[in-house]
């Protein structure tokens, strides 16, 4: 797979089947979206394109909270390319993109640009100067231009159409349990571990810390059964997200205790997935207390990843 950023940077692309979203979680929807692309595609001898933007175009808008991700840029170019994507363009959503006339847009960017052949979105797809584009502009224009156009239906899981803004919602609110059915696959951060205040390994549960990224989405304060990898390899363990308010004031962090594991990891990269949440973060009245509920949670997590009793 190719992957373009920089729109000046594009010339001579091969005639596509083009995938229009904003792909910012690579979600069920946008899998679902992706594959259709790429049958149409192969039908037709075109390449696969997604086209998409790698800020969020609410980003721009003045006023607005800064949209949070639920993917990492590196892990969405993974994904893309194993739903056989040969080309992604990934550029910046600028002023001059968001002012487009519909027209302009589908004209300039879509076919002269990227030599769309064949245009596939979903049902909610909006673009142009105040996002007065929408699916059925753009089959009027893809008629006008001689682009087939291509609208998917909403992605259903049970009666929920699966969305970026929902699965942020579940994050946001602890229930990461119901990550895998939207995104299909556990809701997961990445960082360097950093040194912490060795509180965890006093109680006798050494802990990775990880500082907040706060480009993502955070999952609410509580106690999670959790994955981490070190180093290409997954290891079970239960990770507490919060303020740590038994011990003091501490900024909001991510803090994993990684079953049977001895390694030294400052410095290090890990990834944490969340599983589930076990309970919210609690201020307890002594250490003691505290680590009395640490011993339940982690016997609670092991029976979870090893069917210990």
């Amino acid at each position: 797979m190719k992957t373009i950023r920089n729109l000046e940077a594009i010339n001579n692309m091969p005639e596509a089947a083009v995938a229009l979203g904003s792909f910012d979680g690579v979600h069920r929807g946008h899998q679902e979206l992706i594959r259709k692309t790429s049958e149409l595609a192969k039908e037709k001898g075109l390449a696969t394109t997604v086209f998409t933007f790698s800020n969020h175009p609410r980003d721009l808008i003045p006023g607005s909270d800064k949209v949070k991700n639920i993917l990492y840029r590196e892990d969405k170019e993974l994904i893309m390319e194993s739903l056989g994507v040969d080309y992604l363009v990934d550029v910046p959503f600028t002023e001059k993109i968001m002012t487009m006339s519909p027209d302009e847009y589908v004209k300039k960017l879509l076919v002269e640009t990227l030599n769309s052949k064949i245009i596939a979105c979903g049902f909610n797809h909006r673009f142009g100067h105040r996002a007065e584009g929408n699916p059925n502009v753009l089959k009027e224009l893809g008629s006008e231009l001689g682009v087939e156009v291509f609208v998917l239906p909403p992605y259903m899981v049970g009666d929920t159409v699966v969305s970026s803004t929902f699965i942020r919602e579940l994050i946001a609110a602890g229930d990461v349990d119901r990550c895998p059915d939207y995104l299909g696959r556990y809701y997961a951060v990445s960082g360097e571990v950093v040194v912490g205040n060795h509180l965890g390994k006093s109680l006798g549960f050494p802990t990775s810390n990880l500082i907040i990224d706060e480009g993502m989405v955070s999952p609410s304060n509580g106690v999670y059964i959790t994955y981490c990898t070190y180093n290409g390899e997954r290891y079970p363990s239960v990770t507490n997200v919060g303020v740590k308010p038994t011990v003091g004031a501490f900024k909001k962090n991510i803090e994993t205790h990684i079953f049977d594991f001895d390694k030294e990891l400052y410095g290090k990269q890990i990834m944490v997935e969340f599983i589930i949440k076990m309970r919210e973060e609690v201020k307890f009245n002594s250490l003691e207390a505290l680590k009395t509920q640490i011993v339940k949670d982690c016997k609670a997590a092991k029976e979870y990843h090893f069917g210990q009793k």
